[in-house]
C-alpha cells in the first residue's frame, strides 16, 4: 500500500519555525508526525539519553521558501502599515502595531457611557517620562475604498479611537490608476488626512488635536504587555506564519 504524501501548510511551517528556535522537545501531535512522515524533521537522541527533534536539511529549505512565500504575499496594507511605522519612529516616536485597546464610547446621550475593543493600525506617543507630553496618536490605514466606505458606517469605531487617542488619522492609499481611494470632504471632520503617494505623505488636511494628560490604566497594561516596534522589523521585516 503507497504512502500519500503529506499536504503542508502554514501550521506546518510554524512548527517548523519553532523547532528551529527552541531545544527541539517533541510535541508528540499530528503536526509533528505530519513532519516526521514528510521528512522535514527528524528525530535524535542527546547525550544526556533524551528525545528531540530537528529539522533536517529539506526541512531547512522548506522554511527558507515558506518565509519567502510570506514576504511576497505582504499586503499593501501590511506595507502601508510599515511605512506609517517608519514614519512615526524617524519622528522619534515609540509605535505599536496589532494592539487591542479598551476605550470609552458615549451612547445616545452623554450619561450612556459604554466599553468598546478597538484595533487601532499604528498607535504611537511620544518617547517622554512625563504623562501629559505622551501625545498618543491612532493611525488608521486603508487601501481600498470599499473597504474605507464601510469604516465610514462605523461611528463607535472612530469615537475609541479619539477616545485612546490624542488624534486619529486616515491614511488612505491610491488605487490602480495611482489616484487616492477617497478625498479629504469624505472623511469625517474630527479625524485628520492623509495620503500615500509616489512614495511619500502628503497631509491634506490636520487632525484635530486634544488635549491627554495621561494615558489610561486599561492602556498602559496593553502597551506593558505588547512589544513596540523596531526599526530593525522594517529593515528585516518577517511576517509570522499563522494556522490557516
Amino acid at each position: 500500500m503507497s504512502r500519500q504524501p503529506v499536504t503542508l501548510k502554514r501550521i506546518h511551517a510554524q512548527r517548523l519555525r519553532e523547532v528551529y528556535r527552541s531545544a527541539g522537545w517533541p510535541y508528540q501531535d499530528v503536526v509533528e508526525i505530519d513532519l516526521l512522515a514528510a521528512g522535514l524533521l527528524e528525530r535524535v537522541t542527546t547525550d544526556s539519553g533524551h528525545a528531540v527533534v530537528r529539522l533536517t536539511d529539506a526541512g531547512v529549505q522548506h522554511l527558507a521558501s515558506a518565509t519567502q512565500g510570506n514576504r511576497k504575499a505582504r499586503s499593501a496594507h501590511e506595507n502601508l502599515v510599515d511605512k506609517v511605522v517608519e514614519s512615526m519612529l524617524r519622528d522619534g516616536r515609540i509605535a505599536w502595531t496589532g494592539l487591542s485597546l479598551r476605550a470609552k464610547v458615549p451612547g445616545a446621550d452623554a450619561e450612556n457611557i459604554h466599553w468598546k475593543m478597538c484595533q487601532p493600525d499604528v498607535f504611537s506617543i511620544r518617547n517622554s517620562s512625563r504623562h501629559d507630553y505622551l501625545e498618543p496618536v491612532v493611525h488608521e490605514i486603508k487601501v481600498s475604498r470599499s473597504d474605507l466606505l464601510g469604516d465610514l458606517k462605523r461611528p463607535e469605531k472612530r469615537a475609541a479611537y479619539l477616545d485612546v487617542g490624542g488624534q486619529c488619522w486616515y491614511v488612505l492609499g491610491c488605487d490602480c490608476s495611482g489616484h487616492p481611494i477617497a478625498k479629504p470632504n469624505e472623511i469625517p471632520v474630527e479625524c485628520g488626512v492623509m495620503v500615500f503617494q509616489n512614495n511619500q505623505f502628503e497631509v491634506t488636511r490636520m487632525a484635530p488635536k486634544r488635549s491627554v494628560s495621561q494615558l489610561p490604566f486599561l492602556v498602559w497594561m496593553e502597551l506593558a504587555k505588547a512589544t513596540p516596534r523596531r526599526r530593525s522589523d522594517l529593515e528585516n521585516p518577517q511576517v509570522a506564519l499563522t494556522m490557516d
